[in-house]
Formats: C-alpha cells, structure tokens, sequence
C-alpha cells in the first residue's frame, strides 16, 4: 500500500481548524462532564464502534482510489484521493449511531470529522429529476442508500477523510467514508466509499433492504444512563446520575429521570457543539437504601418525547426507556 498521506491531511485540517475548527474544538471541551464511568463527548477513534459486513478490513491505496459521481447526473465527476484532498474542507462534530444499537447499548459515538461538504459535490453532479436515492458503494461492493434530499439540504454531510484530528483510521473507512447526521448508518455511512450513484428507491435496493430493513433510516430520539451501573456499591445520601441523548440533527430540549417509576426529574443538560451531537446530562439523586429502579427519557427541539414501548432494532432502530436496577446500602 503506498505511504499515507498524513502529512496532506493534517496540513488540510490545520487549514480547517484556523477557521471554524478552533471554536467548536473549545466547545467541545465545554460540552465534557467530568464524571466517572460517563462517555466521554468525543469518542477516542480507538474506542468508536465499528460495524460493517467486511469480514476482512478493505487496504484501499490512495494513489489509485477513485470516487465515481455517476448515474441520473448531468455532469459525471471522478475524483482522485488528491483532487479530493485539495478541495475546501470543513471540520464538524457528529454522532453516528448503528441502527442495531439495543436500548442502553454502546453502538453510538461523537467525533470529529474533516471533509468535504457532499452537497456541493452533488451540486456541481446536477441530479436529474426523479433521482431521489444516492447509492454509496464500498470498495468491497456493500451498498447504502441514502435519500437525495437529505445530503442537499443544508446539514454538515461530509465525504469524510479525517477522524478526531488524524487520517481516517483504515477500519473507519479510509481513504474516504460518508458521515450524514440524522440518520442510522445502515443507510448512509458508507466507509471505503469510491461511488456515489444517483438513482431512485423505486429502482433500486440497497444492501439490507431486502433483508428486512427499512429504506429510511431517520434516528430516533434516545437517551441512556452511564452512571451508576447496576454493580456498582452504593450509600445511602447524594448520587449522580448520568448519561448521554441524542436526536441527531434535531437536537435535545429536555432529559428526565425518575425512580421506581415515579414522578419525572429534570436533569441538567451540559452544553453541545450542535443539534448534530449527543449531549451529556447529570441529575442528583438523594438515594434511599433498597432496590430501586432508574429511568430515563429524552424530549427532541421538535417537541417528540423518547418512546416507552420497547422494540427491537428491526426494521428502523429500538425504542424504549432505558432502565438500571441499582442497589443502595
């Protein structure tokens, strides 16, 4: 595989953080909670969730890596790594989350992304009427579909090559990967991305909507408890209680919490970079000695209140409060 072009990249997000990268980079680091066993607002690229169907990692070489605009396009495009790497670049924060993430679990995380805008890649494409799908192909042949409208409507989707302030970790997809916030990675985070295919729904499916997945994969409103944990020794007196939410590219208005399904407690939300990330939380809690049972729920900007009927994953995401049993001596 030929040398990574680190030097290319850094130099590149150098440029980014002289402009909008620096204030976000100190938001971030506002938006952090210093509590123990809560997750972190950054998400380590070591320790960000990894789910694909490659059973073996794609070794994509830059120096041939392609990416193909093509399909109900007026003006096909081919980019190389290096036409890409010297196109204007934005750093954003957004929280990607798998649609085969249970309630509670781990498969979520927030990073800091550097790419280019696949809006404008798009724009200078020209779709042509009725291409309402844009298919993003891996190098290894995996397909996702993704709604034409929603990487054109003014949100931060990226055709990323940087991660956390580093190259695109090869698991995560380098050369180049698809971030689009708002939606479920099934449906638009293509990694080893080298085409994008402007088609329709009605005339093609991607990889698992004929396994039973839904073609829209908007993400739902969700919350979780990190702190306490069910094994965790507590005492009697002040506890906090912690977590994260998230309703990506909508945002977080409000975080409850309540006890032995009692009367729900507003907790405090800590800041966040924008309505494209999670946002940790925290709620004191005067612990009583016994079991007891801890709950939480989200409220998004748009008012929609985190589902208590539990379902799972399939076909567009589980919902469902998410509950710890903790015991208090």
């Amino acid at each position: 595989m030929a040398e990574h072009p680190a030097h290319r990249l850094r130099g590149a997000q150098g440029g980014a953080a002289a402009g909008p990268g620096q204030p976000r980079a100190a938001r971030a680091r506002r938006a952090e909670l210093d509590i123990t066993q809560l997750a972190p607002y950054v998400t380590s690229n070591r320790s960000f969730y990894r789910i694909d169907t490659a059973l073996v990692v794609p070794q994509v070489d830059p120096q041939t890596w392609t990416l193909r605009i093509h399909g109900r396009v007026r003006n096909p495009i081919t980019l190389t790594f290096d036409q890409l790497l010297a196109r204007p670049m934005v750093e954003r924060y957004v929280t990607l989350a798998c649609v085969s993430n249970e309630v509670g679990g781990d498969l979520i995380g927030n990073a800091r992304w550097l790419g280019v805008p696949v809006k404008e890649l798009l724009d200078e494409a020209q779709p042509l009427d009725g291409a309402d799908q844009v298919v993003g192909r891996s190098a290894d042949g995996w397909t996702c579909g993704t709604p034409t409208a929603v990487l054109r409507d003014g949100r931060d989707a990226l055709l990323a090559v940087g991660m956390n302030g580093e190259p695109l970790p090869i698991q995560h997809g380098f050369p180049a990967r698809m971030v689009v916030p708002g939606l479920y990675g099934y449906v638009s985070a293509c990694k080893w991305v080298t085409e994008l295919e402007l088609t329709s729904f009605a005339d093609f499916d991607a990889y698992w909507v004929p396994r039973g997945w839904s073609p829209m994969g908007p993400i739902k409103t969700q919350s979780r408890i990190d702190a306490p944990r069910s094994r965790n020794n507590l005492t009697a007196g002040p506890v906090t209680v912690a977590g994260v939410a998230w309703a990506q590219h909508r945002g977080i208005r409000k975080v409850e919490v309540r006890v032995d399904g009692g009367p729900w407690q507003e907790a405090a939300l800590a800041r966040s970079v924008s309505v494209d990330t999670w946002v940790q939380w925290s709620w004191r809690w005067d612990a009583t000695e016994g079991r007891h049972r801890l709950q939480v729920r989200a409220t998004d900007t748009t008012g929609e209140v985190q589902p208590e009927q539990e379902r799972p994953p399939a076909p567009d995401g589980a919902t469902g409060w998410h509950s710890v049993d903790v015991e208090v001596g």
